[in-house]
């Protein structure tokens, strides 16, 4: 999620490959600790002992849920938006339905209360705001045409999401794949279909934004004193001094501004990064006047055991419904992250389609989660998106077949198959 004023030289930071993690376990009792020795604050879950197991089952299946079903005769069925869930005797059977849906028919109705406790406070609609024209492109190697980007702009929008973070308004010597911002959103800057917000990481950046034409602005802080350093060559609250400036400027002219932080997990430098400091900037940034704040996974070590306390910490003190989440998948925990943070309440997901992308200056971060895959399974789960995802797919297949490479969305591979 990062863009850049400065360089930042690759060899003095350690690949995520470098980063080892460690496994601790008990058979005695239940309890989480974190790991001070990798730095990364992982939140081990020590499993209590077999005896207790049966105990422990029943009363996570007490718990009370308002997901939707309905009782005929013998039969219990659960309803969510293109799917059904159905018990009917002692049948028991899967199948895929139209739209890349599933549906499941089982013989055991006490799962009931456990999946009312899954979904419980679980949002019925959520936005994603689509990256991959910025956040996804930034980091490839190939210079990616002009016509290219704006197509892909308008494909994304065709396909029925609402936001697509359209460029950044960085300096082309570090960033050259996004030189041509201005041109890019000359091109979409009057499309009407969504918002076409763009990165700016400084004032000028911002002047030249607005010169273009933009109507929505994204600046980005760093949870991590190192990263901060390293990406935009300042610390953090030199980094909040700047971006006052941007909103405040920003203020006079009624252009939204939505804020980025990098690292709330962990960082190639630190290592891991503390929830305080995570709910640190996110006040500040939330404070100065940004509508929305998003959190990044910058390196993508998060699992739900680490991403829970971050989004706790940062929920004290901003409003849930001014936060986002933006996960990478280096370690394939996007998914899973993003479903804790939807039980805990947020709405509002940041994905990039193929999954495209990465931090170029955090080395070993993979891409993003691929915005097929987010909707493939918010559509499982009946919530709404408006997102086509046929459409998604194919908008996908376009800009992988240009950049001549296989997409990273599980769901484009696993529908040619």
């Amino acid at each position: 999620m990062s863009s850049l004023e400065e360089p930042l030289v690759l060899d003095k930071l350690p690949s995520l490959s470098t980063i080892h993690l460690s496994r601790r376990s008990s058979s005695k009792r239940c309890s989480t600790s974190g790991d001070q020795e990798t730095g990364l604050g992982n939140c081990w879950i020590e499993c209590g002992s077999s005896n207790s197991y049966e105990e422990e089952l029943k009363e996570y299946r007490q718990g009370a849920f308002s997901w939707r079903h309905h009782t005929r005769e013998n039969d219990i069925v659960w309803e969510s938006k293109g799917r059904n869930f159905e018990v009917h005797g002692n049948r028991c059977r899967s199948q895929h339905i139209a739209n890349l849906q599933h549906s499941s028919y089982c013989n055991d109705a006490r799962p009931r209360d456990i999946t009312k406790k899954i979904f419980k406070g679980m949002p019925k609609y959520v936005k994603i705001v689509e990256v991959g024209p910025r956040d996804g492109l930034q980091n490839e190697k190939n210079l990616v045409s002009t016509s290219v980007k704006i197509e892909l702009i308008h494909r994304l929008l065709s396909a029925g999401l609402s936001v697509v973070e359209a460029t950044s308004f960085v300096s082309p010597k570090w960033v050259p794949q996004l030189a041509d911002a201005k041109e890019v959103v000359e091109a979409v800057k009057n499309l009407e279909a969504g918002r076409l917000p763009v990165l700016t990481p400084n004032l000028k950046g911002f002047e030249a934004a607005v010169a273009a034409g933009a109507k929505e602005i994204a600046v980005f802080a760093s949870a991590s004193e190192s990263f901060s350093k390293a990406n935009i060559n300042c610390t953090i609250e030199q980094s909040l001094a700047r971006y006052r400036d941007v909103i405040h400027a920003s203020t006079k002219l009624s252009i939204p501004v939505r804020g980025y932080v990098s690292c709330v997990i962990g960082c190639p430098v630190e290592g891991s990064i503390s929830p305080s400091k995570v709910a640190y900037v996110a006040k500040q940034l939330y404070d100065m006047g940004c509508c929305e704040i998003s959190l990044g996974d910058t390196t993508g070590i998060g699992t739900p055991g680490t991403v829970i306390p971050m989004l706790e910490a940062v929920m004290e003190v901003v409003p849930i419904e001014k936060l986002a989440v933006h996960f990478h998948d280096t370690y394939g925990q996007s998914l899973p992250n993003i479903l804790v943070s939807l039980q805990m309440g947020i709405s509002v997901v940041d994905a990039s389609v193929a999954g495209l992308g990465g931090c170029p200056y955090a080395k070993g971060a993979s891409g993003n989660v691929a915005t097929e895959d987010v909707v493939y399974m918010l559509n499982g789960l009946g919530i709404k998106t408006n997102v086509d995802l046929q459409k998604l797919l194919q908008t996908g297949d376009f800009i992988c077949n240009y950049l001549g490479r296989p997409s990273g969305s599980k769901v484009a591979v696993a529908s040619k198959i």
